[in-house]
Order: structure tokens, then sequence, then C-alpha cells
């Protein structure tokens, strides 16, 4: 991914104040973060003092397993996995940054990626294959990249077959999760002006896209 976005690695793994950047270039500085994303808000605080600084998130869009027996080191061949990549898998590490996400220096960016996943037969159930480890991802396509640089952008995140007005529950039922992944959705939206509050419905609010023309924060 680094070399995707910086083929010059001279530009990789430079030193910017107190903190390494993954690439730091003309156009500003670029993270590659695949998880864990409360772990980058200190230093994107730092970067932002002073540059530009794009996130990048990559997801699966589809992805191909293949599991390793760690006593014989055979892996099985690959098999496709029914679970398709979304934009919605990206909200709870979104969350972790949400302070940061109207940050006008602050772009995200998320690449599509079809990849192979290698994992080890070493979970708890009969097959081995719960709760097992991640060896290893491999890309082998980049289907579409998916930026977030303005409220609009985020509208994205909100499925078209809602009505103008919404609740929380109409929302899961739309983007098809779960109520944690809902409110936590609706949280940003609303923190970052993508969606208002136009009243309650008992103890739920409604909200209303917010009309926007790729306004920058």
């Amino acid at each position: 991914m680094k070399l995707y976005f910086e083929p010059d690695d001279s530009k990789h793994e430079v030193k910017v104040g107190a903190y390494v950047a993954d690439i730091h270039n003309d156009s500003g500085i670029i993270e590659i973060q695949t998880r864990a994303f409360n772990k980058l808000r200190n230093k994107l605080t730092e970067f932002l003092k002073t540059s530009p600084v794009t996130v990048v998130y990559p997801l699966p869009k589809t992805k191909w397993l293949l599991w390793i027996d760690e006593e014989t080191g055979d892996i099985t061949k690959k098999r496709k996995s029914p679970k398709q990549g979304r934009m919605i898998d990206a909200i709870p590490e979104l969350y972790r940054i949400k302070p940061l996400l109207s940050q006008p220096n602050l772009s995200i960016c998320i690449p599509f990626i079809d990849m192979e996943e290698y994992r080890n037969l070493n979970g708890w159930s009969d097959d081995k294959k719960r709760g097992s480890t991640r060896y290893n991802r491999i890309p082998v396509n980049i289907v579409e990249e998916v930026w977030l640089r303005t409220a609009d952008d985020y509208l994205k995140f909100i499925p078209d077959a809602l009505p103008h007005r919404f609740n929380s529950k109409e929302y899961m039922k739309a983007a098809s999760v779960n109520q944690k992944i809902s409110q936590t959705s609706l949280n940003i939206l609303y923190h970052v002006g993508a969606v208002k509050r136009v009243g309650k419905q008992g103890n739920m609010h409604i909200y209303e896209r917010a009309v926007l023309n790729s306004i920058l924060w």
C-alpha cells in the first residue's frame, strides 16, 4: 500500500516532529492503518497542526480464505468468503478518531481490495477455525477508492432506501447492521454535519439528511 500511494520509497518512514510518518511527500502525510485507530490519535493531532494528512484504511471487498495447518505447514485451497466489504465496515475505526474527523486538513481514503487472507488453524472450535488467528493478508486487486474529505462525502453512509427523516431503528434496518453500529454511525454523521437532529420519537432522535453542496468544514 505504501508503494501504491508513494512509489518513491525514500519518502516512506519519514520522521516528522516526534513521530514517524508512513509517507511524507509534497502532498502531505499519509498514514496507512488496518486497525486500532485509537493508537493514531496523538500522532494525527500533531501532524494536523502542520500538514494535510490522509489516513488510508484498506478494507477487503472480496476475500479468499486459505487455512494453514500449523503442524504440517499445509495450506488449503482458497475459498471465497461469502462476506463482501461495505462502507459501513469502517464505522468502528472512524469512531475512534471522531474528534478529528471534522479537521479541514484530514482526509480519509478507504481502498476496497480483493485479497487473499491466510489464517492459522488454531481456533477453539472442532474445525479450529472459530477464534483462529490471522497470519497474513495479500492484496490482489484494488477495486475502488472511497474518499471522505467533506461532510457531503459522509452521506455515502446513508442508505438510499431511507426516507428523508428517519430514526436509528430505521437506519439499522436499511443498513443491515446491529443497533450499536447504527447508533455509532449516526453519532459520527451528526458530528461531521452530514445529518441533523430535527426532533425525537420517544427516546430516539429523528434525523434528517443535511442539505450539503460538498461544502468544506
